[in-house]
């Protein structure tokens, strides 16, 4: 059974050039890149990916971090595609983010992780609304 997910390759990354080798990475398992936009982060889209962030310490940092460049927007497809892709992006901090991970070869720091994967099939059909809509 295909499931979706959605995928962010977030500006840290795009500024780096690290684009095709990231997207080379998803496709080299066997996942099926079905939309593919690069684009800014609108603040209204931010706010509403982290939502259940607002009000916390660091949320206005999340926000500025993530519409301070162009990102790649993506839809991901293939079996089991949302554990597949949080495999494959490794731990959120790229200090503990395993070796051959994208966030453990490529992460330089928690607030520059690379790399964005929805967690559940729930956030990624939110996410796809929110980003392709």
């Amino acid at each position: 059974m295909s499931q979706k997910t959605y995928c962010m390759i977030k500006p840290d990354a795009v500024a780096r050039g690290l684009i095709g080798k990231i997207v080379a990475r998803f496709e080299g398992v066997g996942l099926t890149v079905e939309r593919l936009e690069l684009g800014q982060v609108s603040v209204a889209q931010a706010a509403a990916n982290y939502v259940e962030h607002e009000g916390k310490p660091f949320y206005d940092g999340l926000v500025a971090y993530i519409t301070s460049g162009p990102v790649v927007k993506m839809v991901l497809s293939g079996p089991e595609a949302v554990a597949v892709v949080r495999k494959l992006i490794g731990a959120t901090d790229p200090k503990v983010a395993a070796p051959g991970t994208i966030r453990g070869d490529y992460g330089l720091s928690l607030d520059a992780n690379i790399v964005h994967g929805s967690d559940s099939p729930e956030s990624a059909e939110r996410e796809i609304a929110i980003f392709f809509s």
